[in-house]
């Protein structure tokens, strides 16, 4: 039986849901890195970046060629960094209005006085 598409994208972004896989995709939108470069970026266990690139490998998102005895790691496509920027707008959007209530509820509270 086919899953719907909407249970389908839960769980796509249940597997975006992790910040070590946020930054490394943040990272790798401005091209390719091998794993030194991630590490040191991110400065986390070197086994739990394997394990949070493990998953966005089986997930399909990013792709890792090896280069030597070095492993690099890539977007698999233009559209998950397209991702990454439409979920940067969509905050800064919803800080800007947090912002301009917080204005309103303060500009209450004083004229309330």
């Amino acid at each position: 039986m086919a899953v719907p598409l909407y249970q389908a994208k839960a769980e796509f972004f249940r597997m975006l849901g992790h910040p070590v896989r946020i930054r490394v995709l943040e990272l790798l939108q401005d091209g390719p890195l091998p794993v030194r470069e991630l590490l040191a970026a991110i400065e986390v266990e070197p086994s739990s970046l394997s394990q949070q690139l493990a998953v966005l490998r089986r997930s399909g998102i990013v792709t890792a060629t090896r280069e030597g005895s070095t492993v690099v790691y890539e977007l698999a496509g233009g559209d998950v960094a397209e991702l990454m920027r439409a979920a940067r707008r969509i905050l800064t959007e919803m800080l800007v209005g947090r912002d301009a209530l917080l204005a309103e509820l303060r500009e209450a509270e004083v004229s309330s006085r």
